[in-house]
């Protein structure tokens, strides 16, 4: 469906969103349509089946912090992260419960919205409308063309996707950040074009940072924006500067909106929190599994912790293969001066991304969220200049007009686009697990970073199984103890008793009957013996997979498993 789409688009659009050989711009209607159908394909792609999973260890502290809102009013929990997402997602999460109870109060046939759906919502609706602001932002860089390319892009990749469909800060970060720099790059518009009042552009900048900086801590982002304003600070014709005294407005205004998006940041027990967390006193396993071999994950580790090429592996193997080979066309283009002086734009937020990030200790890679459009970004400049090329190399040989022109620079777009919907469709609504041909394909999913890529996916189903699986009072190990509380009392059993499988204490109790869940992605230095030697003792009483790739698996204890465990090096009571 999505090429079929596609094929119908760009028969009817393509000679005037890509024929730019007449110097005519497309008109205003036709590209607001075109990004309104964007839009709301990538709302489709995320919001689809979003309590098809269960919530992760993460989220399931947002919903606690979510609980605590409503009833304690503005508390420092979970306060090592800042306001502005709990709070939609607080709004998310009541609105839903209204929505529920009417359907049921007037006894009518509604869908009935899962709280996995209302903590992930937000998320869903702005990541969604991230492919307008990269739209606005790339535009103006580098024209409409490019600007729809990329928004498209963002709409249909399944990376991108997936880093909307899980309640956590990033996807909030990367929209405020692209707001406050549709504004930037506006305000520069503006003062070079000689507007006496450029002055509205920037505080509009300023309080779009302050809700950034309430999304996620992460004020280093505001360099980008700089350092592109101050190259062209040394240009005698440049117009636009904003001197001392604007520049301490727009700082002012920053920290208040900061304020108040952010009022939990006045607590003092959110600085409490805040220190812990900067202390590496927040991490709760010792390692992190990547292409199978266990590395320490923090971020003081530097070199020492996850390798630096994670992220590079993440690039070559989670991102379709037609938009890598065009990541690989348009890199060198930044190099070239007839790109114009946006190609800056996009060099520093590589740089301030790629130069921090791979040299940490500590990655996940849904840090990659502000990155990737970075990344698609730069393989939209490719795949518009491979259809320049094509397009030049078709006139030549047929000698046909400006029409047929934009025809084939549409066609290399819509088939690029139309990889990334094929490839997201086939890993709906797993799309975590999406890897390419490059790294294997669906038989190789879930191996490159498992962690993030199961991401307790499956502790819902597992709850289940084991609610009617154990005997009243069971202990039940896992590495996610306190989510499988949740998901157990909802399947009714209050009774069993939820232990860490890394807790050595907590595992010598265990008896005959008890249960271990053996989580994918949930492998560490802590708990490698253990579950290594289950394994091979004993065989599960469940397992559990993920569109086809086992996720899980419950042992309940036997004689020959509890001895296996008690014979351990270091386990022996």
């Amino acid at each position: 469906m999505p090429a079929t789409a596609a094929t119908a688009v760009t028969a009817s659009i393509a000679p005037e969103l890509f024929d730019g050989q007449n110097g005519r711009r497309p008109s205003r209607a036709l590209v607001v349509a075109v990004l309104v159908l964007v839009v709301a394909a990538g709302f489709g792609f995320r919001a689809g089946g979003l309590g098809a999973e269960g919530l992760s260890e993460d989220e399931l502290n947002k919903l606690r912090t979510v609980a605590d809102y409503r009833t304690r009013g503005l508390t420092s929990t979970n306060g090592e992260h800042p306001f502005l997402m709990k709070a939609l997602m607080t709004a998310s999460v009541a609105a839903a419960e209204r929505w529920n109870a009417w359907g049921l109060a007037a006894n009518r046939p509604r869908i009935r919205v899962s709280e996995e759906t209302a903590l992930r919502l937000p998320a869903a609706l702005f990541g969604a409308f991230t492919s307008l602001l990269l739209y606005l932002v790339v535009s103006e860089l580098f024209g409409t063309a490019t600007g729809l390319i990329a928004a498209a892009l963002w709409a249909f990749d399944p990376s991108g996707i997936s880093f909307n469909r899980i309640a956590k800060e990033d996807t909030f970060l990367l929209f405020f950040f692209l707001l406050a720099n549709v504004f930037w790059l506006r305000g520069q518009r503006a003062a070079e074009s000689g507007d006496p009042k450029p002055g509205r552009y920037y505080w509009t900048t300023a309080s779009c940072f302050g809700a950034m900086l309430a999304s996620k801590y992460m004020p280093h982002l505001i360099g980008i924006s700089g350092a592109y304003y101050y190259i062209f600070q040394g240009i005698p014709a440049t117009r636009w500067r904003m001197g001392k005294r604007k520049w301490l407005i727009f700082f002012a205004v920053m920290g208040a909106a900061f304020l108040v998006c952010n009022p939990t940041i006045l607590l003092p027990g959110t600085w409490h929190e805040m220190r812990i967390f900067a202390g590496e006193r927040r991490i709760g396993h010792d390692a992190y599994e990547f292409m199978g071999q266990l590395y320490r994950n923090q971020m003081t580790l530097w070199l020492k912790g996850s390798p630096w090429y994670f992220y590079y592996v993440f690039m070559a193997f989670k991102l379709p293969p037609a938009v890598v080979a065009a990541f690989l066309v348009g890199l060198p283009l930044l190099l070239s001066k007839r790109l114009g002086d946006g190609r800056y734009f996009v060099f520093f937020w590589l740089f301030f991304w790629f130069f921090p990030f791979p040299l940490l200790g500590g990655k996940f890679t849904r840090y990659f969220t502000l990155a990737l459009p970075a990344v698609l970004t730069v393989a939209a400049i490719g795949i518009d200049a491979a259809g320049r090329w094509l397009a030049l190399r078709w006139r030549g040989i047929t000698a046909t007009g400006a029409s047929s022109h934009g025809y084939a620079r549409a066609a290399v777009a819509v088939l690029v686009v139309a990889t990334s919907a094929y490839a997201s469709a086939g890993a709906s609504p797993h799309y975590r697990l999406y890897t390419n041909a490059l790294g294997g394909g669906r038989e190789r999913a879930g191996s490159y970073f498992p962690h993030d890529e199961f991401y307790d996916a499956s502790m819902r189903d597992a709850a289940q199984r084991i609610a009617a699986l154990a005997p009243h009072g069971a202990r039940v190990a896992s590495e996610s103890p306190e989510l499988f509380t949740h998901y157990a009392v909802r399947a009714g059993r209050t009774d069993l008793v939820s232990i860490s499988l890394s807790d050595r204490a907590a595992i010598r109790d265990l008896a005959s009957g008890d249960i271990i869940i053996v989580a994918r992605g949930r492998r560490y230095f802590s708990n490698d013996a253990l579950v290594s030697t289950l394994g091979r003792a004993s065989r599960p009483s469940a397992e559990l997979t993920l569109a086809g790739v086992p996720s899980a698996s419950i042992y309940q204890l036997d004689g020959n498993a509890l001895r296996a465990v008690s014979e351990i090096n270091g386990w022996r009571s």
